[in-house]
């Protein structure tokens, strides 16, 4: 009989951009459908395009990709094939983000956008298994006042989401500049989070917490240069949400042996494998915790350790954070267990 198939770690995702989750073949395929001129030549000219020297050049492929998608069954779509291959990748839990902005700046309504991903949200625990939150993000990079607008029109359209976060370009754009922003979200009882400290400094992280009030930190990996964030991040417990693969595509690190996750989980701090944006930067979440095992020898009950880190860092209720540890503790002890 063959051996049978390793069940995958279960974890909880917390930092991935469904806007990011496009395969190449989706997004000819979508331009082909929706009459979108792309500039790449072919399917095999856009995959060569899949090499970037910093965060800003993959924001640029990334831009032209998403505007392929137009109608909701677009963004639906999106949303399904991210779930699919995320039950495979051994989530459990997701808590997704799209920069509903990128597609409303093109003319895309918002209803549009979030409709479609609600479309297959509300059904991803019956379909696939997955418990899902949804995390509106904004561009760093552009107008707060916008980022200001795009957020009251979705309060008053009612539309449902759990969270906001920041994203795009970091370096020259601090936390600062969206107080406003995330005063109004805390005040209509959303989730808050935002990227720091991945391109930029230390000073980031700190701003995010004593500004925005954020609950958790995406990225963060440039804490381990100022010691007394470490200790705060420590102290505090404050969840940060790492995506080892992507640093390493965007050079942020050099490689996977000078990833500092480790180092971080060694400290104390409340660190989870994610994949950011997989298609563009080398796998999924499976890929990335494999990357991080093949890289480091950690043992299973370190990636344990990631793996309730993951989910003790989600919005999820007690009930159900309790179910998926348990989930945890299981897989450990089926792999401890079949090792004898």
């Amino acid at each position: 009989m063959p051996t049978p198939t390793p069940a995958p770690l279960p974890v909880a995702e917390l930092h991935l951009h469904l806007d990011g989750t496009l395969e190449p073949d989706f997004i000819m395929e979508t331009a082909a459908r929706n009459g979108v001129d792309l500039p790449w030549n072919d399917l095999a000219d856009l995959e060569s395009r899949y090499a970037f020297t910093d965060l800003q050049s993959f924001l640029d492929l990334l831009y032209v990709n998403l505007t392929v998608l137009r109608t909701r069954e677009d963004f639906a779509e999106m949303t399904r094939r991210y779930l699919a291959r995320a039950a495979a990748a051994g989530v459990r839990h997701a808590e997704v983000s799209s920069d509903v902005q990128a597609h409303v700046r093109r003319g895309i309504p918002a209803q549009t956008v979030v409709g479609g991903i609600r479309d297959v949200l509300d059904r991803s625990e019956e379909d696939f298994g997955i418990t899902t939150r949804l995390i509106v993000s904004f561009w760093r990079d552009a107008p707060a006042e916008e980022a200001l607008g795009l957020l009251r029109e979705l309060i008053a359209s009612g539309a449902r989401f759990d969270g906001i976060g920041l994203d795009s370009a970091e370096v020259g754009y601090p936390p600062s500049l969206f107080t406003e922003v995330y005063d109004l979200a805390r005040e209509h009882g959303l989730h808050l989070v935002a990227h720091a400290g991945e391109e930029g400094p230390p000073s980031y992280i700190t701003e995010a917490l004593d500004v925005l009030r954020v609950e958790r930190v995406d990225h963060g990996i440039r804490c381990l240069e100022d010691d007394a964030v470490v200790e705060r991040l420590v102290a505090d417990q404050v969840p940060l949400t790492v995506c080892p693969l992507s640093n390493v595509r965007l050079r942020t690190v050099d490689t996977m042996a000078d990833h500092p996750i480790m180092t971080m989980l060694e400290r104390g701090l409340v660190v989870s494998i994610n994949s950011d944006d997989p298609p563009y930067f080398g796998g999924h979440v499976d890929a990335n915790v494999a990357a991080v095992q093949d890289t480091f020898g950690a043992d299973d009950a370190t990636m344990a350790r990631f793996a309730r880190h993951s989910f003790v860092s989600s919005f999820l209720t007690d009930d159900e954070r309790a179910r998926y540890l348990a989930e945890v503790d299981a897989w450990l002890e089926g792999r401890t267990a079949a090792r004898g």
